[in-house]
């Protein structure tokens, strides 16, 4: 048998590296949306259908790749999303290096599109690099490792926001996304050298049979291993309608705060006329923000009473109060205030959503974190067109009342936060414990 290799805090800290390169590409065309614009004379549809794109592909493979770790653990799933993201990059600087700026022609707009698609691959990393810390970590641990995981990975947009302006302005757009492909190479490097898996994997890797490597991976630490019936879990938790529910909340808030990410940038500099250096900054505000406070969303899900139910809804208020005030402002003062209020009632709802799962899905929760995690963040690539055809059918205008896509989304996510609460005359979490149905609500969750 081979050396086994890693350990908890390695495997941590690479997950993490190859979290971060991987879901920096929220933000690829946000601050570059502009120079595409110009070169390949784009419509505001077609600039918000550009700024998506990444994020369709970020999250439909979330729930097959979150399988796919639980047969062969997260290295490989891992690498293969880093390399077709990294392979993606190197297809859009190749048609830079050939043909920005003047030949970059609106017949190859579909090619840009598949490009864009192929670079969000490392967007998916998220379901990878949660499974793989989970079966690294003990119970006891996972709450805090994960909380690591999602918080340090998800910073990932804002400091690309914030950075890639300052790189176009003394780089050019072409050698600007030559530097992002090298750090996601290095990133990919970096994850290959240090993203071991868990010791069940490797010790079944290396011939030694099932009762064997579960029996000798507990003695070194292990405690979670795969039960393979994720499947099934996720065909249950699909026939459970609180689970489209919740997929429903998080398509607003996680999905929304992807959208906003990719789209601010644009709406900064051509609704305001702010520079792109400002706009970044701005944008990495909202990222940072919705991120951090996603820490006091958990802990108002923790302390209050039905604590996921209520957090959600104050969430969602404070989120429909931000896109009010954005739909009304006129100057980019006024606007501040508003995108704060989007950023902090996303942040406390997204930490709100995986707090429920347990306890409206207690029969198949981890199809249900799939499912919501991975439908959830279908958003980040359908809210962004929406508002680009605000735009093209109002003209600057639109990009105001584009954000009533926020306050309708908000409308209905209350409605399904409300009925979680209230069905049946009864709070969700008032069913955990009943006859016949799990105990729930024990276990912390990984979130996106």
């Amino acid at each position: 048998m081979g050396k086994i290799q890693g350990s908890p805090r390695k495997g941590l800290i690479g997950a993490i590296a190859g979290f971060f390169v991987g879901f920096a590409a929220v933000a690829l065309f946000g601050s570059t949306a502009a120079a595409f614009r110009g070169a390949m004379e784009l419509t505001p549809l077609q600039v918000g259908l550009l700024i998506a794109m990444p994020s369709l592909s970020g999250a439909l493979l979330r729930i097959p790749f979150s399988a796919w770790v639980d047969t062969t653990g997260g290295r490989k799933p891992f690498l293969t999303l880093l390399t077709l993201s990294a392979l993606g990059m190197a297809g859009l600087l190749a048609m830079l290096v050939m043909y920005y700026p003047s030949k970059l022609t609106p017949g190859m707009y579909p090619a840009v599109l598949m490009l864009a698609l192929l670079s969000g691959c490392g967007i998916a990393t998220f379901s990878v690099g949660a499974g793989q810390v989970a079966y690294w970590y003990p119970k006891a641990g996972q709450g805090v490792a994960l909380a690591l995981f999602a918080g340090a990975g998800n910073l990932a947009p804002g400091i690309f926001s914030m950075l890639l302006p300052f790189a176009l302005q003394s780089l050019g757009l072409t050698w600007s996304y030559a530097c992002w492909l090298a750090l996601l190479l290095a990133g990919l490097v970096y994850y290959w050298m240090t993203g071991a898996n868990a010791w069940y994997f490797q010790l079944r890797d290396a011939g030694m049979k099932e009762a064997e490597a579960i029996s000798k991976a507990r003695e070194m630490g292990q405690e979670l291993f795969p039960k393979g019936n994720l499947k099934e879990s996720l065909r249950e938790s699909a026939r459970a309608w609180r689970t489209w529910a919740l997929v429903l909340i998080y398509f607003t808030t996680f999905g929304g705060f992807i959208a906003l990410t990719a789209w601010f940038p644009t709406y900064w500099t051509q609704h305001f006329g702010l520079t792109p250096v400002y706009a970044g900054l701005l944008t990495a505000l909202f990222a940072l923000l919705t991120s951090s406070i996603r820490i006091a969303g958990g802990v108002l899900s923790d302390r209050l009473r039905e604590g996921g139910e209520n957090t959600a809804v104050l969430g969602l208020l404070i989120m429909m109060a931000g896109a009010l005030v954005m739909v009304n402002a006129t100057e980019y003062e006024l606007a501040i205030p508003g995108c704060v209020l989007l950023g902090s009632g996303m942040g406390i709802c997204n930490a709100a959503v995986f707090k429920l799962v347990p306890q409206a899905v207690p029969q198949a929760i981890g199809g249900a974190v799939g499912w919501v995690g991975g439908m959830g963040a279908l958003g980040g690539f359908v809210i962004p067109p929406a508002m680009g055809f605000a735009v093209s059918d109002l003209g600057n205008r639109g990009y105001a009342i584009g954000f009533i896509v926020f306050i309708y989304l908000c409308l209905a996510s209350m409605t399904a936060a409300w009925v979680l609460k209230y069905v049946d005359g009864k709070p969700a979490s008032e069913f955990e414990g009943l006859p016949g149905q799990p105990v729930a609500g024990r276990e912390k969750q990984p979130a996106a």
